[in-house]
Parts: structure tokens; sequence; C-alpha cells
């Protein structure tokens, strides 16, 4: 089976991305979960549960924040009011918040989801020893590295095969500090559309933006493995996430449907790279376009990975 995986920014596309034949819708609130397209509150998440259960869709919710002191304490009664409304499985990465919810035994899956760390087999059945129903893995694993991967571990793993990838994330408000050390107040939430460049190398340009889990960084390049499907498949790596964080709207939808159709011709046998190349322009045109597209750390060499 070839499960797609998409965020949600609103009730509005998440039940049209169901439509689709998205396999499963991934929300939250961004008190608990990281770099959400829009944050859910507990009654949002139950009426999409519900319609998503209707409809045959599963619901995965983040609760993969940094929780520190001030809101550990909040997660069990949020993991409680998750399980009572049946959401399908929650993302966390906090060893805090997974002990939360052993302590607990809820009837809800978890998936660990510790961003750049997930990089070995190792890792990944660390947690499954853990009770752990999978993972979600680093962006910065090459073809190479996901092939020694894949035979290892046998619970599902969660790649992303479209969307902004991260590369660093700190709880300070750098920006922000930044700006009031010069006193001059700026916006540095998402919607500003703020990025940075490396001295010397005008061709960086790295999306920043800030929000109550801190400061985030993303690579200069947003990932699209359309071209690599047919790999991904052949390694049993067949959970996709799509991620529309900076995506918004009714094109992420029309994306969603184009991997949706791969992902069809792929199940079929019709899979070919005129289809290939047809559907990659596609997506190229449907993206935003400030943001250019290349198939990220996947086609590089381990050697090179820093």
């Amino acid at each position: 089976m070839i499960e797609l995986i998409a965020t949600a920014e609103s009730m509005n596309q998440a039940k049209a991305l169901i439509e689709a034949g998205v396999n499963t819708i991934y929300l939250g609130e961004d008190f608990y979960g990281l770099r959400l397209p829009g944050s859910f509150t507990l009654e949002d998440i139950k009426e999409i549960t519900e319609y998503a259960h209707q409809e045959g869709a599963a619901i995965c919710v983040a609760v993969n924040a940094i929780l520190h002191n001030d809101r550990i304490d909040f997660v069990g009664p949020y993991l409680q009011e998750l399980a009572q409304i049946g959401v399908d499985r929650v993302a966390i990465g906090d060893p805090g918040a997974i002990h939360v919810l052993k302590s607990l035994e809820l009837d809800l899956p978890y998936v660990y989801d510790a961003q750049i760390m997930v990089t070995s087999a190792k890792q990944v059945n660390f947690w499954v020893k853990r009770g752990a129903a999978g993972a979600v893995l680093a962006r910065e694993l090459p073809y190479d590295e996901l092939k020694i991967m894949a035979p290892k571990v046998e619970v599902p793993m969660e790649i992303l095969v479209y969307g902004a990838t991260c590369i660093h994330q700190s709880k300070r408000l750098l920006v922000e500090n930044y700006f009031n050390f010069i006193e001059k107040p700026e916006d540095t939430s998402k919607e500003r559309g703020l990025f940075i460049s490396e001295p010397k190398k005008t061709e960086t340009h790295y999306s920043i933006y800030e929000d109550l889990n801190g400061t985030h960084i993303f690579a200069t390049n947003d990932l699209n493995l359309l071209p690599e499907l047919e790999k991904l498949q052949e390694l049993g790596l067949t959970q996709w996430k799509l991620d529309g964080i900076f995506t918004a709207g009714e094109n992420f939808v029309e994306i969603a449907k184009i991997f949706i159709a791969a992902k069809e011709a792929l199940l079929a046998g019709t899979w070919s790279p005129e289809l290939m190349e047809q559907f990659t322009q596609q997506v190229i045109d449907l993206h935003p376009a400030n943001r250019e597209l290349d198939e990220g750390f996947f086609v590089m060499d381990p050697d090179d990975v820093k």
C-alpha cells in the first residue's frame, strides 16, 4: 500500500484533500506541533476526524514540539482528548511526551518524529521497541543510505516527497532579537516572507520565520521527489508526505492530486518516464514562483552530507 499524507491549512482544505484521495491528513495545534500550515483546535480536530473516518481517511496529529517545563504538563490532557476524539495516530519526538503517552495507557498509536535525528535503522528500532508504530525519516538522508535502512525496519517510515525542508530550529527568537538590538522592530512571521543568505553565496535564500516555537530556517530549494517515486516504492518506503507550509490553498490540493495520480499509475503498472516528466512539469507550474524545487539530499553522495 502507498499512503499519501498531506498537511492541511484549514478545514476546507483538509476536506478537499480527502475528497481528492489523500489517505491521511496531518494537522495539529501550534502549541504542540511544529511548522504547521494552520493551527487546529480540538473542536476542529474532532470535526475533521469524523469527516475523514466517514470517507475512509485517517488523521495524524502533530505533538512534536520541543516541550519545555512550561508545556509538558499540558500534554497529558491533550493526548487524552485526542484519544477520546479517535484520531488515528500522533507524531511525537520528545521522549518526555512519549513517557506521558505510555503512562496514560491510551489507545493512541504514536509515530516517532525527532526530525534530523532519525537517520539510522537502529534509531528507529530503538523506539519501535518502546511502542512506536512508525517513524518520520530525517530529510537529510540520501538514497544510498535509505537503501541500507529500509530492509532493517519493519514499521512504516514516512518520507517527505514534496515541500519545504527545515534545516535549523532554535527556541530563541533570533531574528526578533536582532531587530530589537538595532532598535528596528519588524514582522518576523511566516507571512512576512523573510529570507537569509550566506556571505559570498548570493544563490542561497533560506526562508526564515518565527512563531511560538522559536525560529525556523528552511533549505534554499523545496523538495520534489516525484521523479524518484519508483525507487521509493522498490525500497518499500511507501508512506509519502506532502508538506504545504509554503504552498497555500488550491494549488496545494492540485499538487496532491498529481501525486495521487502518480501513485495510481505506479500501482497499475502504467508509470513511465513520459508520465513522470508530465507530472513533474505540472508540479513546477503549481509551485510558488519565488521558490525553487530540486531533489534535495536524496541524490547526494552520503559523504557530501554535512
